[in-house]
């Protein structure tokens, strides 16, 4: 029995840990999507909603639940229950010509990839591993390192998460290519729009280590996409 409790002892910063992470997750996903509901509007847009369409033809869906989430960055982003979201930022960037409904409905059909693949609960679940590697390692690391130990634990968990998300970006790019060609869009639109994106968002771009980055570079993500083409025979 000693023997039993000086296991759990030991144990208990990385118990306490998980179970401190999890309590997080589950309150930001709760915050999360009452803050999505609260910011957004079903979207209205003959063109774009007659694209998504299209999307959904091709995955034999009634429908995609599209929203415009309030908000002045560009960007495209998921909910769990499959709710995509533009933000109005990307609309107003259509309006004034700087991206086309076709590069818009790429982010569609990418948000759309992270949902079918389970990249959202898979995020979410990351989060908590990210949040509790944080907490063991800097409990750790404080013991030899004082005082930096805690930003060598912050480094390490965040480089972790950022590897984790640069796989989920390509593999949301390669459904959406897939979808975009099945749906005769095509994926010209997506190649293009990767061009504009640092543009658009104010990305900093070169000066992020690689390893920090939590999207690959425009560059890797277009050569992927054209290598899927060439397997497949087709050109976007």
């Amino acid at each position: 029995m000693p023997h039993i409790w000086g296991m759990l002892l030991k144990l208990a910063p990385f118990l306490l840990a998980i179970g401190y992470a999890l309590l997080m997750l589950r309150f930001s996903v709760w915050q999360t999507r009452r803050m999505l509901q609260a910011n957004s509007r079903p979207l209205v847009d003959a063109e774009i909603n007659a694209l998504a369409k299209r999307l959904a033809a091709a995955l034999d869906l009634p429908e995609i639940q599209l929203r415009v989430f309030e908000i002045d960055a560009v960007n495209g982003l998921a909910s769990p229950d499959g709710h995509i979201f533009l933000t109005r930022g990307f609309l107003a960037a259509r309006a004034r010509g700087a991206v086309t409904s076709e590069e818009l409905a790429s982010v569609i059909a990418h948000e759309l990839g992270h949902v079918a693949l389970g990249h959202i609960r898979r995020r979410m679940i990351d989060f908590t591993g990210q949040n509790a590697v944080f907490v063991v390692l800097s409990a750790f690391l404080n013991r030899f390192l004082p005082f930096i130990g805690i930003w060598i634990a912050n480094l390490i968990s965040t480089a972790l998460m950022a590897r984790l998300s640069r796989r989920d970006e390509f593999e949301a790019d390669a459904y959406a290519s897939a979808l975009l060609t099945k749906a005769g869009i095509g994926t010209a639109p997506q190649k293009s729009l990767f061009l504009k994106l640092d543009r658009l968002t104010g990305a900093p771009g070169a000066e992020i280590p690689v390893w920090l980055r939590s999207h690959p570079k425009v560059a890797e993500r277009i050569a992927a996409i054209e290598a899927m083409e060439a397997r497949w025979g087709t050109a976007g």
